[in-house]
């Protein structure tokens, strides 16, 4: 995916955050933002990048962009309007 020109709101590193915390903390981060609005988050390769955009689309986040970057990923979600 190619970063869109968006300015996230708020930031979590959660690099080295096992599963499902990294999920938990980016769900609890997300639940305090106004619909609309983007998080940006860094998470780990494999199991949590497998599975943490999976779950908060689920939730009825939108994933704007996953990137690799220094050997993690960095993700833009944008809170839905439901979730």
């Amino acid at each position: 995916m190619t970063t869109p020109t968006v300015c996230a709101k708020a930031s979590l590193n959660l690099r080295g955050v096992a599963c499902p915390m990294n999920y938990v903390k980016t769900k609890l981060r997300l639940e305090r933002m106004a619909p609309g609005e983007v998080l940006e988050i860094f998470i780990d390769p494999g199991a949590p990048i497998r599975n943490v955009p999976r779950s908060i689309t689920g939730d009825g986040h939108r994933v704007l962009a996953c990137e690799p970057e220094d050997g993690v990923f960095r993700l833009l979600i944008e809170r839905g309007p439901d979730a």
